[in-house]
């Protein structure tokens, strides 16, 4: 209950103060690239439910296929989204998702319902218990570190599994201290970016989890050694 009084405060808030961006956010898509001004897109929610998810359109109509992830220098972003994309304006129709319901400030990022079902297996389908968030350590971390990657194939194995284990950890981890620190690390690593900050430290969420993988392997090679 606390959570949903948090989401719905911060959701209208935002909403008011964010609405003279957004009328600009409208005129530069009007201006900058034909076509629909809102994204909608099919994600997955809460218990693998999927919901319509609402975004300022950073890409071109005719940008091709869904891909997992942005890639660096993707040809598929038109300069105005790619200036959204980097001060995560374009997020910000996905407050009206919050208000209905379907996401809350902190949680995973919501994935594309092909996507969730490919890489939601095992452990990770434990994501699922938690509404999906605006933002999250992961999507954070995927937002610093992960659009430095040039190609899918390298992404998807270099830095999905770091990104997955990350979001598992929040889901095992939450709670609304958490998601206010979260909330307040977000702005601030926003506002650098837009300033021109290109070097971010990893997050001390991707070293909690090192330390627990490590704690892991040495409880079972003395289960090993053991037997």
């Amino acid at each position: 209950m606390v959570k949903r009084i948090y989401d719905i405060v911060f959701a209208v808030l935002l909403l008011i103060i964010s609405f003279p961006i957004m009328v600009f956010t409208v005129l530069g898509i009007s201006i900058f690239s034909r076509g629909p001004i809102i994204y909608r897109a099919q994600r997955m929610g809460k218990g693998g439910v999927p919901f319509t998810l609402y975004k300022f359109r950073t890409m071109r109509v005719d940008s091709g296929q869904v891909r997992l992830t942005t890639l660096k220098e993707d040809e598929r972003i038109y300069p105005f989204g790619r200036f959204l994309r980097k001060s995560k304006i374009d997020e910000l129709p996905q407050l009206v998702n919050i208000l209905l319901n379907q996401m809350s400030v902190v949680g995973p990022r919501p994935e594309d319902v092909a996507i969730a079902e490919e890489i939601y297996t095992g452990k990770y389908n434990a994501i699922y218990s938690v509404k999906p968030g605006l933002t999250s350590p992961a999507s954070l971390f995927d937002f610093t570190h992960g659009e430095k990657y040039k190609s899918y194939e390298e992404y998807k194995k270099e830095f999905l599994p770091l990104k997955l284990d990350m979001e598992l950890f929040y889901v095992q981890n939450n709670n609304i201290w958490h998601d206010i620190k979260i909330t307040s690390r977000t702005a601030l690593i926003i506002i650098l970016n837009v300033l021109g900050k290109k070097d971010f430290k990893y997050p001390k969420e991707y070293y909690a989890i090192q330390k627990l993988k490590k704690r892991d392997d040495i409880g079972e090679q003395y289960y090993n050694a053991k037997v």
